[in-house]
């Protein structure tokens, strides 16, 4: 395996083919979607030399590397965040248990599917919660768009909150979700 740049002409494309008969509603948190990658046509997404480090890193040193990725992860970095190394330790040992291969190609699938023409195609109620501080997923490149494209979007934004706000902040979330559901 390699960490050096690859040509993004061709994306891959995901399949929405499934349709919707047996979903009510649906929940993007901290989403990829609709596309990670900057390209012509989404010039607001990061450059593949973004992707390509952090599949560096992972070839260099995976433990390390998801390690150190706990600190954006969760915001660790911000000041007065609580996040425990309790916490920290169990998203290192989680990314541990994973495939090497699969943590390589996970890389590949966030990084370059362009979910649009699946986002055009929801059509059941759909929340889309983000953290404004989400330092792995960012906010303008993902939720913003999704909600634009997604016909009816509610867009539930979560200042201060990280990428891994499900654990930082979770009350609010489970509530959040719970509320959603029930309307």
């Amino acid at each position: 395996m390699s960490a050096t740049p690859r040509a993004a002409a061709k994306l891959p494309a995901t399949s929405a083919g499934h349709g919707t008969k047996r979903v009510a509603k649906a929940v993007l948190i901290g989403a990829v979607t609709p596309l990670m990658l900057k390209t012509a046509a989404n010039p607001g997404g990061l450059p593949m030399e973004a992707f390509d480090k952090i599949r560096a890193g992972v070839l260099a040193d995976r433990s390390q590397f998801f390690k150190d990725l706990t600190t954006p992860f969760y915001g660790a970095d911000k000041e007065g965040a609580k996040v425990s190394q309790g916490l920290r330790d169990a998203f290192w040992l989680q990314g541990m248990q994973a495939g090497f291969k699969a943590v390589v190609d996970c890389i590949k699938a966030f990084s370059e599917t362009d979910f649009t023409d699946d986002l055009n195609k929801f059509d059941v109620p759909t929340l889309i919660m983000h953290g404004d501080e989400d330092q792995i997923v960012p906010i303008d490149a993902s939720a913003l768009l999704s909600a634009k494209i997604i016909k009816g979007a509610t867009l539930k934004i979560y200042p201060g909150a990280p990428h891994g706000m499900c654990s930082t902040n979770k009350d609010q979330i489970n509530a959040d979700l719970l509320a959603f559901f029930k309307a």
